[in-house]
């Protein structure tokens, strides 16, 4: 990179202080701070020589000043060369067992118990958010190409079905729909039926568009049958390709950001929870191996200027079940949110074979 072929070996220790000192106080650096820390920690570093280097920092765009008389604090590009520093080098950083045990312990817990990708998802993204202070995120692999495996529907109360889905994966949907029209027990165990019978093994995307065919071609008795599993099998299913996200800790961001409008786009962005989407896809490949951060959010969410994206692919023998990571300020606890992280999406692959 070339930001690290710029900084001496010294100045990538005062940077690396700074930046480690910002992320712990939330305040600007000055360098009789630095100096005091290096200090402690047998550098010996006069805040004269630390000043200077700060200035040469500044100079090449790694610190900047928010206030005339106020300390200096790390730009973009300066976290983005300490996250390469921590993932690389004679003595890595970003390593599973460098998580505290602490945390393990507490990961391990909160997912103790948990059966389904679906759940693990969703529990994933609350402990996430509880050990980073950011917004913990997962996302459920889109359900194009799946098979069906069987479809169970029961009546809840007027209008209202709870559906379960059951796809050849192992990945089970279950949502309650709230219906045009009151179906009685009857219509809903044939509406099953129909489905178990016709397209057991069908690709979900396959049985939207035979069902949507066969109402074009009926005009019948039949079509009232086909009307009932159409409208159930497309709330029960909405979009072919959407993929189910869970959201956790959003509040941790109200504290994070200084622009009220910002904020209120980005709790908007995340309630949709589509952007999230996006992102995850745009940035992280199942197909990876290692936890990737990521800094221009605002190329794909303009919305998202400011925040920073921690992910990795969660896998379960081999194959991809969904992506988990935090979604946070720059002013985070990159190491041990990296090693969260990683650690989690072990568990899913641990999971298979427990």
């Amino acid at each position: 990179m070339a930001d690290a072929e710029r900084v001496t070996a010294r100045q990538r220790t005062i940077l690396t202080a700074i930046i480690e000192s910002y992320i712990e106080t939330g305040e600007p650096v000055g360098s009789n701070t630095i100096a005091r820390l290096q200090s402690a920690e047998g550098a010996g570093f006069s805040s004269a020589t630390v000043r200077n280097e700060m200035a040469e920092l500044a100079d090449v765009g790694l610190l900047e000043q928010p206030h005339t008389s106020a300390g200096r604090v790390p730009t973009a590009r300066a976290f983005r060369m300490y996250v390469e520093q921590l993932s690389g080098g004679a003595h890595p950083r970003i390593d599973v067992a460098r998580l505290p045990v602490r945390s393990r312990r507490q990961i391990d817990s909160s997912l103790a118990g948990v059966t389904g990708t679906q759940a693990m998802l969703e529990r994933t993204s609350h402990v996430l958010a509880t050990l980073s202070s950011g917004v913990g995120v997962a996302i459920a692999p889109a359900t194009e190409g799946d098979a069906l495996e069987h479809v169970h529907f029961s009546r809840l109360a007027v209008a209202r079905v709870l559906a379960v889905v059951v796809t050849r994966s192992g990945l089970v949907r279950d949502r309650v729909l709230a219906l045009d029209r009151d179906l009685t027990l009857g219509e809903l165990e044939t509406a099953a039926n129909f489905l178990n019978e016709n397209f057991r093994g069908w690709s979900v995307e396959r049985v939207r568009a035979e069902i949507a065919r066969m109402l074009e071609r009926e005009r019948s008795e039949y079509q009232r049958l086909l009307n009932s599993v159409q409208q159930l099998w497309a709330k029960a299913v909405p979009e072919v390709a959407a993929q189910t996200v869970y959201v956790g800790g959003v509040a941790n961001l109200v504290g994070s950001q200084d622009d009220r409008e910002q904020l209120r786009e980005v709790l908007a962005a995340l309630e949709a929870k589509q952007r999230v989407v996006e992102l995850l896809n745009a940035y992280i490949d199942a197909r990876q191996e290692s936890v990737r951060v990521v800094f221009d959010l605002e190329e794909h969410a303009p919305e998202m200027a400011g925040l920073v994206l921690i992910a990795a692919p969660a896998r379960m023998g081999g194959e991809s079940r969904g992506t988990v990571g935090v979604i946070g300020p720059k002013r985070m606890d990159y190491e041990n949110t990296m090693n969260a992280v990683s650690y989690i999406a072990q568990v899913f692959d641990r999971m298979l074979h427990s």
